[in-house]
């Protein structure tokens, strides 16, 4: 299992196309409040419809969050 660090994050921020506060602020706040993985699929899923993320801003978050692993889902 890979462990999301604030260097993993950030490499996915800083990918082309990529909205970089959106990743950043999505992932650590869902770290931060101990979703499971599909909790936080569940919530990227309607945060991409809110906010009209583009696809890459979306495969990062998604990408983050498969390898946190969320709460051991």
């Amino acid at each position: 299992m890979v462990k999301l660090t604030a260097k993993k994050i950030e490499e996915l921020a800083s990918r082309p196309g990529v909205d970089r506060t959106a990743v950043e602020n999505f992932l650590f706040t869902t770290i931060d409040a101990g979703m499971t993985q599909a909790e936080a699929l569940a919530n990227l899923e309607l945060d991409t419809k809110s906010y009209r993320w583009n696809t890459a801003t979306g495969r990062a978050i998604q990408q983050g969050i498969m390898m946190a692993k969320l709460a051991l889902t």
